[in-house]
């Protein structure tokens, strides 16, 4: 599990960006986040069946954690 600072931050972050997947009726769940920095995360509601869910992911969720917390590496997405 990485450091408390790097996981308080990342979850901040993810709290920021909540609403956005809530309008549109979905949300994300922090399941761990990884020796490497590694995000990992449920997409839940209308998102865990989206077909943009990935793009959601990618450019979206990770692109604003990473500008958050730079220690971020990547997220990753749990089924």
């Amino acid at each position: 599990m990485a450091d408390s600072k790097i996981e308080e931050t990342v979850k901040e972050a993810l709290e920021m960006y909540r609403p956005m997947l809530q309008a549109d009726g979905g949300d994300c769940e922090l399941i761990e986040i990884d020796d490497e920095n590694r995000v990992h995360l449920k997409l839940t509601g209308a998102c865990g069946s989206c077909p943009m869910a990935t793009m959601t992911l990618k450019m979206g969720i990770e692109q604003y954690l990473k500008d958050a917390c730079p220690e971020v590496k990547e997220v990753v997405q749990v089924e």
